[in-house]
């Protein structure tokens, strides 16, 4: 390149730099956001430069007309660096994207219908208002938190409650956006992952410690809004083993002889007697009641409770349980 042709001045702190000749704004063309990309052969012309390994971070597409573009970093393991990319609005119908990395752009209310998503890395990226309708979206990499979700954190823990609410509304929106569409796909394990997070994004828009809040805070608690089964077996199990430690010490009755823990047993019959609290425990939760062993004093209030939640948790892990496997 001509040492007197001024280069493109797009840098990041991280190191990375436009070598690409510059515009008289300073930037390339890629990077100059005043430039719209809407011209009939920017497509070519971008799919070129991302081919002859152009600087792709930080690219301002806002409002670009980009349908159909391919993307894809063929017969390579990793994708297109598109980090910190500007897409707001742009249009991208039946693009290519697989495999491409999206970390920290902004996909705000771009038009990825029909589109090829598979794999992105879409961590960070601001993907609020986004058009999903058709778009292939099997093993996109969203992170454990989307950007608004951890905005709304931030901004509640320094009491901006407003401003929390409004992420966190933001967020509710984009878990449900990514839920239809995992839906639409047939990504039922995916979009139930996500209805999870739509949910808990609701409930942190409740007042704290209102009702309907400590409601839902208990159902996602219990069985993850009916998506994780393996919560009401794990409730079932802790409840099983407390209320047997609780029969351990307030006693039970077998062929008319108190049995609980006392200092002077020695140790192998204090032993047996913890498992056959368990037993007991057990044989209360599921309801069967055998009679082998009744409750005495304080034990008849903890085992009247065991029994009523032991009904109650069975039928809540069927339903959750019917509900996920026939999904």
């Amino acid at each position: 390149m001509n040492e007197k042709t001024p280069t493109c001045c797009y840098h990041e702190d991280e190191g990375f730099s436009c070598t690409e000749p510059a515009e008289p704004s300073g930037l390339c063309y890629w990077h100059d956001p005043k430039i719209l990309k809407n011209k009939p052969d920017d497509v070519q012309k971008l799919e070129k430069f991302a081919r002859e390994g152009g600087m792709l971070r930080g690219i301002a597409l806002k409002r670009a007309k980009l349908p159909g573009i391919d993307l894809v970093r063929h017969h390579q393991k990793t994708g297109f660096d598109m980090t910190h990319a500007e897409l707001y609005r742009a249009d991208l119908q039946g693009a290519h994207l697989f495999n491409l990395n999206l970390q920290n752009a902004s996909l705000m209310k771009a038009d990825l219908r029909d589109s090829n998503v598979h794999c992105a890395n879409l961590v960070g990226s601001n993907l609020l208002g986004i058009k999903w309708n058709g778009a292939k979206i099997e093993n996109i990499v969203t992170g454990k938190k989307i950007k608004q979700e951890i905005l709304a954190h931030q901004a509640d823990r320094v009491g901006e409650r407003e401003i929390a609410n409004d992420y966190f509304e933001q967020a509710e929106e984009i878990y449900r956006d990514l839920r239809k569409a995992a839906e639409r796909e047939g990504l039922f394990a995916m979009s139930g992952e996500y209805i999870r997070k739509e949910l808990t994004m609701r409930r942190h828009q409740m007042p704290l410690y209102s009702y309907k809040r400590m409601v839902s805070k208990v159902i996602d608690v219990f069985c993850g809004y009916g998506e994780a089964p393996m919560r009401v077996i794990g409730f079932s199990m802790g409840l099983i083993m407390v209320c047997a430690m609780l029969y351990f010490f307030t006693g039970l009755s077998y062929d008319s002889q108190l049995h609980k823990f006392q200092v002077s047993n020695d140790f192998q019959t204090n032993f047996y007697l913890f498992f056959n609290c368990i037993y007991y425990s057990v044989v209360t939760f599921t309801t069967l009641g055998y009679g082998d062993f009744t409750p005495v004093g304080l034990s008849k209030v903890i085992a009247a409770i065991e029994a009523f939640t032991g009904s109650f948790t069975i039928a809540l892990f069927v339903v959750v349980f019917v509900k996920k496997m026939t999904r």
